[in-house]
């Protein structure tokens, strides 16, 4: 299941897993909306403006550190990393971190920007 945003539209991260563990499921995932552009190069697919919960969306690392820690068994993920878009060594920090304190639950998901035009940037270390 694909969760943890921001509480403003569902319940906190560690409640929520809570609430799927008791309920059987095997994970949640939680997914980086890190980079909102302030103006629009291309369309939101789905039409009209960009939701607004994207830019609202906490970051995953964080919910997902509050679900491990709520839970036993549950496995967190990010659903994706936008790792382009980090730094490479605190990206490793953090997912060695929420890794550890999981107990090995993390799973790590990662990927690009569907549409590299949303934010003009190919990298971390792009400053264009």
């Amino acid at each position: 299941m694909r969760a943890c945003s921001s509480p403003i539209y569902s319940i906190a991260p560690g409640e929520l897993a809570q609430a799927l563990e008791a309920r059987g499921f095997e994970s949640v995932w939680a997914p980086e909306h890190s980079h909102i552009p302030t103006s629009r190069r291309t369309p939101f697919p789905q039409g009209g403006e960009l939701p607004k919960k994207y830019a609202e969306a906490m970051d995953p690392f964080v919910s997902l550190t509050a679900a491990a820690v709520a839970t036993k068994t549950l496995k967190v993920g990010t659903g994706v990393c936008l790792v382009a878009q980090r730094d490479p060594i605190q990206t490793a920090k953090l997912v060695a971190s929420i890794d550890q304190i999981s107990g090995g639950r993390f799973l790590f998901g990662i990927g690009t920007p569907r549409r590299w035009p949303i934010t003009g940037r190919r990298s971390a270390r792009d400053s264009s």
